[in-house]
């Protein structure tokens, strides 16, 4: 594993399950779109795991025997839904707050490499309140390609004035951690997100973290 980058720059991060807990207000617009076609609404945990897949996986939940062509021809509705819904219960996970803080407080660069669809992430951001503050959001549709393809990364990188050896990247999946690494980012993997049924320990990630207060620590020592 590399070693902890000097002279750090700035910290990139995932937005579903890394940043943010959505998985309330994903589960609750595939429940309404399960009322709407009176089909049984799937469980919440069994969504929860599959977030950081994206919106087919989640309803691929409910609608496991669909081909592929008609649960794309779901996804509108659902998009529509869950946009309606997406700041309601969504909130930061517990520690994101104060890591964010401690990123700005040493003069740190933050921003955000997401496969959420723009439209969403831009207006999540700004209800969440860290429309200002990021140096950087790049979404799922921003590039040709999105993660475990590194371009987003280091899109972001460029957008927010880092060196990609001088800055980590941060999610709860393992397209995250080859995204970063092939960006040539310090690699954060952390266990508090949706996970996709994964183990963090096992994705080669330089480091894995079980709370954002870990790293908080960590980048106040490295200081």
């Amino acid at each position: 594993m590399k070693p902890f980058p000097e002279n750090l720059q700035g910290v990139l991060f995932d937005l579903d399950g890394t940043l943010l807990d959505s998985a309330p207000d994903l589960h609750a617009a595939l429940k309404t779109q399960c009322e709407e076609m009176r089909v049984a609404v799937p469980p919440y945990a069994m969504v929860r795991e599959v977030v950081s897949r994206g919106s087919r996986a989640i309803l691929r939940c409910a609608f496991p025997s669909l081909d592929e062509s008609r649960l794309l021809a779901l996804l509108p509705r659902y998009l529509e839904l869950y946009q309606a819904v997406m700041a309601e219960h969504t909130r930061p996970f517990d520690g994101i707050d104060e890591l964010l803080s401690a990123i700005e407080s040493q003069g740190l660069s933050w921003g955000i490499v997401t496969n959420k669809p723009g439209f969403l992430t831009d207006e999540l951001v700004q209800r969440i309140g860290w429309g200002s503050r990021a140096a950087a959001v790049v979404s799922g549709d921003t590039l040709p390609v999105k993660k475990p393809d590194p371009a987003p990364v280091l899109l972001a990188c460029e957008r927010a004035g880092l060196d990609p050896a001088r800055c980590l990247f941060v999610g709860d999946d393992r397209r995250d951690v080859t995204a970063g690494a092939d960006a040539g980012a310090y690699t954060v993997a952390v266990r508090w997100g949706y996970l996709d049924g994964g183990d963090p320990g096992q994705w080669g990630a330089d480091l894995v973290l079980d709370h954002p207060a870990d790293l908080t620590r960590r980048l106040r020592v490295a200081a």
